[in-house]
């Protein structure tokens, strides 16, 4: 008698990737790009930056629920098995060897590189008498009056120290014993200032030559002018260090009776909650650095010595020198024309769908969308959701301007954005202001969605004009984030954004939509049907194939779904450049599924999903990652191309995306990543490029 096959139990922990430790790759990735020589110096510095900024981020809300999940001793079942506590080590060690590293890039290129270039970061102590007695002056003049030090002693408790502030820990010898204070670091001021010159420079330096920069951390100058905030006093030393702290919170909204002035009163509480991390200078003696941390409720896991300088975030500030020939030029983005040719942006989309990709397509339209429906007697009404939209936003002026007695405005405007959440309270009650009408959603769910509603009469009756998009309504990101607009005046997609604005500013229970794909009600159940869909045409022996561009993919019944669909024969690639906590080929599970991160010059943000191939192919573009939050606990919209030369477009997108050897990680089955390179049979292809230098 045959034995019979086991059948594999997809939801193995050892199948699975975790989630953390993921995405702690991902950023080794975006620090890999100050390595890479073909990005401008200064970029590469950007990049240094950038990773520094997503690792506070990340122990701010991921370390920090990890340690507060380890307190409760509460079960933590996720798919990959791993407990709290062997997360905890693993993003020890993965963090410690981040910060390795990002000290080797830094010293052996990045560094060089810039003294080369004339830009030189000169030790206080290295500067010579003249330049350090100007600075004494500088001290006295900009910074000291603005320095506050605290004493810490019996008389003076140890100080709160703010999330990500920078300060020194200083040792002092008073009547013959040992004291401490702190003094912070301003953010008044920048990071980085300049040495004096020695010398009188060059009215007019040379052809193809710069002025020499050098540059001294500001944190070096105040801790070589202590003498003058604690005059008579012999100071010992003094050591930087920065706290990480707690930035997450939670907002009980039915017992909230003012949602706005709850999550105002969350954000001030942000920079005052529990410490997840001290990073201090590898220089404090070990007895200071085991005070600071008992002294912040810590443990040594959670304390980072590194070579100073620290806070490299900061190093944002080296990309505005004056040196435009070691950044990126800047992109002149296109504007198709079918918008060009029209008279307005309305009668465009009468022509037919508009579809568009930012940057290398201007977001231009999409601001003269809304401008143009503020300032248009015709409209009737302009409906909008806000996530992310910066601190000037010209989306939500026009939005204000548009209010008067003949036009409804309604802006459904996201309080809960992550880090974005001061400047949304400030367009919030600008808009309420000027009598738009403001909803801030549904209790319980985020609302990520990217829609705007216009309504205008034209002739006997109404017209609705609806954009969608998978990227936030901000120029900013838009210059820098790879996203898709889709403009359109389709019967059934505007009544679907009608019930969907229906359903967040009121009480309606719509779940039911012609077009539109919505979470939490109709989302997740249509994309778990399109895979099986695929993987029952692969049982029947016909082609199938599945192809998805998203940020992050972590949602186990997705996962498990498209282990089936891969065991079944479809063809499944994915592009994700975050989070993947899906393993590829695997034999038996797998080995048909191939899983890339494109890593680059532009963020990498839109996502695609497409089933199928050929005439057949149906393709998706929306605002939600494959996570559960995005799936179950925000509002998000996935919407269908129409046009099938849209759709075309898309489909060349994902190939070519596939196909770059020049910006893309592989993902390999033991959860590595290998970072591809043209072999000797191919030529270089650098998608982002590529791109750059023809319309999409």
């Amino acid at each position: 008698m045959t034995e019979v096959a086991r059948k594999p139990n997809l939801s193995d922990p050892s199948l699975y990737i975790n989630r953390e430790l993921s995405w702690l790759g991902f950023n080794d990735r975006v620090l890999a790009q100050a390595r890479d020589e073909r990005h401008p110096l200064l970029e590469r510095v950007r990049f240094i930056s950038i990773s520094e900024t997503n690792l506070d981020e990340f122990f701010m809300i991921r370390v920090a629920g990890l340690q507060q999940q380890v307190a409760s001793e509460l079960p933590n079942p996720i798919p990959d098995g791993m407990t709290p506590e062997e997360q905890l080590s693993r993003i020890k060690a993965s963090t410690e060897e981040f910060f390795d590293e990002r000290r080797r890039i830094l010293d052996e290129e990045i560094l060089p590189a810039l003294q080369k270039e004339g830009i030189r970061i000169v030790p206080h102590g290295k500067i010579p008498a003249k330049g350090r007695r100007e600075l004494r002056g500088t001290f006295a003049k900009d910074i000291q009056p603005i320095l506050t030090p605290l004493a810490i002693d019996p008389a003076h408790p140890f100080p709160h120290i703010s999330n990500l502030s920078l300060n020194l820990l200083v040792v002092i010898e008073d009547e013959g014993r040992k004291v401490m204070a702190r003094v912070k670091v301003p953010t008044s001021i920048p990071r980085f200032m300049r040495v004096p010159p020695q010398e009188k420079p060059e009215e007019t330096p040379q052809p193809g030559k710069h002025e020499e920069i050098k540059l001294v951390l500001v944190e070096e100058i105040i801790a070589a002018n202590l003498d003058e905030l604690f005059p008579g006093k012999k100071i010992l030393g003094s050591y930087v260090f920065q706290v990480t702290r707690n930035a997450d919170f939670v907002i009980e909204e039915d017992e909230a009776s003012d949602l706005l002035q709850a999550i105002e009163d969350e954000i001030e509480g942000r920079w005052f909650g529990q410490s997840v991390r001290l990073v201090v200078t590898d220089e404090i003696p070990e007895d200071l650095r085991h005070w600071l941390a008992r002294n912040l409720r810590l443990d040594e896991n959670d304390v980072y010595p590194v070579p100073e300088p620290i806070g490299l975030a900061d190093f944002e500030e080296l990309t505005h020198l004056d040196r435009s020939d070691l950044v990126y030029s800047p992109i002149t983005p296109r504007i198709p024309p079918e918008i060009r040719s029209a008279r307005s942006i309305t009668q465009a989309i009468r022509n037919g769908d508009i579809l568009l990709y930012h940057p290398y397509d201007s977001f231009t339209p999409v601001v003269d969308f809304v401008r143009a429906a503020a300032n248009d007697s015709d409209v009737l009404a302009i409906k909008q959701t806000l996530y992310r939209v910066g601190s000037k936003s010209p989306i939500v002026e026009a939005l204000s301007e548009a209010r008067d007695e003949l036009t409804q405005v309604a802006v459904l405007v996201e309080l809960k954005a992550r880090f974005d959440e001061e400047p949304n309270i400030t367009w919030a009650r600008q808009l309420e202001a000027r009598g738009v009408h403001v909803a801030y959603g549904i209790v319980g769910l985020k609302t990520h969605a990217k829609i705007c509603l216009v309504v205008r009469r034209e002739g006997q009756g109404l017209r609705r004009y609806i954009h969608l998009g998978t990227g936030n309504y901000n120029p900013g990101t838009a210059r820098v984030y790879t996203d898709f607009s889709y403009f359109t005046d389709d019967p059934n997609l505007a009544e679907d954004g009608s019930d969907l604005f229906n359903y967040l500013t009121g009480y309606s229970e719509h779940e039911e939509y012609h077009e539109l794909l919505v979470a939490p009600t109709t989302l997740r159940q249509s994309i778990a049907r399109m895979i099986e869909e695929e993987t029952q045409k692969a049982r029947d022996g016909k082609v199938a194939r599945i192809t998805c561009k998203t940020n992050s993919l972590t949602d186990p019944q997705l996962i498990e779904l498209l282990y089936e669909a891969s065991q079944a024969g479809v063809k499944i690639d994915l592009i994700v450049r975050g989070i993947c906590c899906l393993k590829p080929g695997i034999e038996g599970i797998s080995e048909n599924i191939r899983v890339v991160s494109i890593v680059g010059r532009f963020l990498e943000h839109a996502r695609i999903f497409s089933f199928g191939e050929g005439k057949d192919e149906k393709i998706y573009l929306g605002s939600a990652d494959l996570m559960q939050r995005n799936l179950d606990r925000r509002v998000e919209t996935t919407f269908p191309l129409r046009e099938r030369h849209h759709r075309q477009k898309v489909r060349h997108l994902l190939d070519l995306q596939l196909s770059d050897n020049m910006n893309s990680w592989e993902l390999k089955p033991d959860g590595t990543y290998e970072r591809l390179q043209p072999k000797d049979d191919q030529e270089p292809l650098d998608s982002q490029a590529i791109l750059l230098e023809h319309p999409f």
